[in-house]
């Protein structure tokens, strides 16, 4: 091996590294039987995360105009609280938060249909606290998705 193509393995990480080996992962949602593209596929993380920020802006601008007189520390609390009661309600109810519906996205089961309730809180809860968010595996689920056996995908 070439000391330039073992410094590329090295900067390109062990997925490639794996993948030049003759590893074949497949797509993101294979394992689950989602497809590839379109409808029902993994959410990509563009679309997550602009879908969170939609959501968290509505959450404080609620907060703002409607509990606190300003914006200060009080104002944050409150918004993460709205953002735990509007995931239960809205995911538990029509499976989506109105910014997953704004860029296209749905949280369905595993095994296809709505969360349960208590699944739901269980997911609402694990976004508040962020770090799960951040945990990610191979098919870009978070943490609090495996948690709760949840997936997000395309509408």
């Amino acid at each position: 091996m070439d000391n330039r193509q073992a410094l590329g393995s090295w900067l390109s990480g062990p997925r490639a590294a794996a993948e030049d080996a003759g590893v074949d992962f497949g797509y993101r949602g294979q394992q689950l039987g989602l497809p590839e593209e379109g409808p029902g596929s993994i959410a990509r993380p563009g679309r997550r995360l602009g879908a969170l920020a939609v959501d968290w802006a509505l959450c404080t601008l609620i907060a703002y105009g409607l509990i606190t007189d300003g914006y200060n520390q009080a104002t944050g609390n409150w918004a993460l609280v709205i953002l735990l009661v509007l995931s239960v309600l809205t995911v538990g109810t029509i499976g989506s938060t109105p910014g997953k519906r704004l860029f296209g996205l749905g949280v369905v089961s595993v095994n296809g249909g709505r969360l349960g309730l208590p699944r739901v809180a269980l997911r609402s809860l694990l976004v508040c606290l962020a770090l799960p968010a951040l945990i990610w595996d191979r098919d870009g689920r978070g943490l609090h998705d495996r948690l709760s056996a949840a997936v997000q995908v395309r509408i």
